[in-house]
């Protein structure tokens, strides 16, 4: 194998697989890249077992093989090399890669393609198509639900729900609930329901662009997204997500509706005077108003108040403010209609009729 780059081009391919690689996994192999040379391309591949990344170069090599090499000193070598020269990188004999960039050259033993673990096909497989842009914003606007309790392992992800009219993403960690809805036009063979794991997610996140599409094929325990030239595997959270319907309140008629910025940075500086112990800040909606406050013993109190369009009967709840935080951070909206009945009862956040947000109370001191 031998082909030539430059160290832009190389630094983009790693970083886009690196975050797969497992330096800490009793398979040594897990810690290496695997880099093939093809006819018309360079591929780099990481897996930690959980997921896999693909990254294509746009590089056409002089001769074609495989070979695999740890990723972290690959990459620390290439981060030092002078960016105006020409890196060659070839593999020689019992394994040993050279790299050599200007009068600067560097020998590292790899070990060969077959040991490491080879990722699954999906060639045959149905694929559903998205837009990539489109498919980041449904992830953005669920993933900060997904929970991070490990005991409870299927709410560790984002469930996606495809039928043919409709595509619906679901998280949840059990205090609060983000639901999100596309129109799509699917056939019916395609109906699916899958829990995509908060890893993959995250890396789907980095992944997809604002242009161009994004392919998702499916097997019973696997999903492969083709975003072009990064792809990724991973692999499926298995088991039953919760019943999450019954748990979304009917649209209440009074809401509450105020400036989206106003209640983010009146909410930021009342959390100022939360700590672990006491997370509670207390919400109290009257006429046209809502005052958000928080007082906590041997560190002092909070309240903000702003204007707000309500004519119901004055609440008094109480509830975490990162749960509100991490909602108003990612909602593109002008203003929010919150929706409250009782103290005891959720609060509810509805954009049209694709997107809901529940959150639960938490009791005030």
């Amino acid at each position: 194998m031998k082909f030539n780059t430059t160290k832009d081009v190389l630094t983009k391919g790693i970083q886009s697989v690196q975050t797969a690689i497992n330096t800490k996994s009793t398979l040594p192999i897990l810690a290496n890249i695997l880099i093939e040379a093809t006819d018309n391309n360079v591929v780099l591949t990481t897996t930690n077992l959980d997921i896999g990344i693909i990254s294509t170069i746009p590089i056409k090599p002089s001769i074609a093989g495989a070979i695999t090499i740890p990723a972290k000193k690959f990459s620390d070598i290439i981060k030092e090399l002078p960016g105006e020269e020409t890196i060659s990188i070839s593999v020689k004999k019992n394994n040993q890669v050279s790299i050599e960039c200007g009068k600067n050259t560097f020998k590292i033993m790899g070990l060969p393609k077959e040991e490491f673990p080879q990722l699954p096909e999906f060639k045959d497989k149905d694929s559903i198509t998205f837009e990539q842009k489109k498919l980041k914003k449904l992830l953005k606007m669920t993933g900060f639900a997904v929970s991070h309790d490990e005991t409870r392992y299927v709410l560790n992800g984002i469930l996606f729900i495809v039928k043919p009219t409709y595509i619906r993403l679901v998280a949840t960690d059990g205090r609060r609930l983000a639901m999100i809805e596309d129109k799509v036009q699917l056939p019916k063979a395609l109906e699916r329901k899958f829990i995509v794991p908060t890893k993959a997610v995250d890396e789907l996140d980095r992944i997809l662009g604002e242009e161009g599409d994004v392919e998702v094929f499916l097997s019973d325990n696997q999903a492969f997204f083709d975003a072009g030239h990064t792809r990724l595997v991973s692999r499926l959270i298995e088991g039953e997500f919760p019943n999450y319907e019954q748990v979304i309140p009917k649209e209440v008629k009074e809401k509450i509706t105020a400036s989206k910025e106003k209640f983010l940075s009146a909410i930021k500086r009342v959390a100022l005077f939360t700590n672990p112990d006491s997370m509670a800040v207390r919400v109290d909606l009257g006429k046209d108003k809502i005052v958000m406050s928080k007082n906590t013993p041997y560190l002092g109190e909070a309240r903000v108040e702003i204007d707000a369009e309500y004519k119901g009967k004055d609440i008094s709840v109480g509830f975490n403010p990162d749960y509100l935080i991490d909602l108003l951070k990612n909602i593109d909206q002008d203003t929010i209609n919150l929706e409250l009945t009782d103290a005891e009862k959720p609060g509810v956040v509805r954009v049209g009729e694709w997107y809901v947000y529940v959150v639960l109370p938490m009791q005030l001191s």
